[in-house]
């Protein structure tokens, strides 16, 4: 266990430098002009206020050398400033990251629980009607966008009923010290509801599958042919064989759930870590953009690490794999 832990940490470390060695190839061979974005239609700039510009951020330098000078600040804990915001880019993602994070746990949690509870309850009732809605609601989730999502329930909680607001993470036009719980929640509801939906699919339809294989095993029938109610068989069979392959295969869903929240984001205008990432590859800001993707990356290396230590810990035939 320990051997696989140290070559997948080495793996991420090789992951990690060569998707930031990717990010700035494609920003050095994207036509976009970093400076051109950031000043925009400001035209009363003039070349030697541009220059500075360009020398202030060392986008005067050839790529090789922006990139081993970012490289060397990373090794001492620094990720660089931001171009847009004139900031610390760890501060600017501990900020967003932190936003980010609630609006993701709480659709990994919602969508982990319906799923498995809707998962549990098509499968104990195979065949019937309420097993054929569970598989057609998941089924129609599986092929549906997430924007589009996003702008249906948009459209009808915020515009038609208004019982939410259109987007933003608090009231616009006030000061955040001003701003309450409940504003938040008020304005968390509909892009946490947007990714809860679609990811209740996935473990929906698994646990579906594998609580039905559970149901067919020797030693279910033979509970059964001792006398066990479908209660005692669900719970002394179903949920102990069930829960862990399905809280593994949530872990595994990190990276489509940080995907997902960077549309929803967009969607919603909601301030996380998806829309500054947007923000930062349209604006150029490369050290900002760099920073988001490596520690994206983590987040979704270290949910893909659980799960695979998770799955050979239910599962003794993959603790040979590498």
């Amino acid at each position: 266990m320990a051997k696989n832990i140290v070559i997948r940490l080495i793996r991420v470390v090789t992951l990690l430098i060569g998707l930031s060695i990717l990010t700035f190839s494609l920003i050095h061979l994207s036509p976009m002009d970093p400076v051109n974005a950031y000043i925009g239609g400001d035209s009363s700039a003039s070349p030697e206020q541009i220059e500075k510009i360009k020398e202030y951020w060392g986008v005067d330098k050839s790529p090789v050398e922006q990139y081993i000078s970012w490289a060397k600040a990373l090794l001492q804990g620094n990720f660089g400033i931001s171009k847009l915001y004139r900031s610390p880019v760890i501060d600017i993602i501990q900020s967003r990251f932190l936003t980010s994070l609630a609006l993701m746990g709480t659709a990994w949690i919602l969508s982990g629980v319906i799923g498995y509870v809707l998962g549990m309850t098509a499968a104990i009732n195979r065949g019937k009607w309420i097993d054929k809605i569970i598989k057609w609601y998941s089924y129609t989730l599986v092929s549906t966008p997430i924007f589009w999502m996003g702008l249906i329930l948009l459209i009808v909680f915020a515009v038609w009923l208004k019982w939410f607001p259109v987007g933003l993470a608090m009231p616009g036009g006030m000061m955040e010290s001003e701003v309450r719980f409940v504003d938040r929640i008020h304005h968390f509801v509909l892009p946490a509801l947007t990714l809860s939906i679609l990811g209740v699919a996935n473990v929906a339809m698994h646990t579906r599958e594998k609580m039905i294989d559970i149901l067919n095993t020797e030693y279910v029938i033979f509970a059964r042919a001792r006398g066990e109610s479908k209660w005692q068989i669900f719970k002394n069979h179903g949920v102990r064989n069930s829960i862990i392959p399905a809280i593994s295969l949530q872990f595994a869903y990190f990276g489509e759930l940080f995907g997902g929240s960077m549309l929803a984001e967009q969607v919603f205008a909601y301030p996380g870590l998806g829309s500054t990432l947007t923000t930062a590859g349209l604006k150029g800001d490369l050290p900002l953009m760099v920073g988001i993707i490596l520690i994206s990356s983590l987040f979704v290396f270290a949910g893909n690490l659980v799960a695979d230590i998770l799955n050979k810990v239910v599962d003794p035939r993959m603790k040979g794999e590498a």
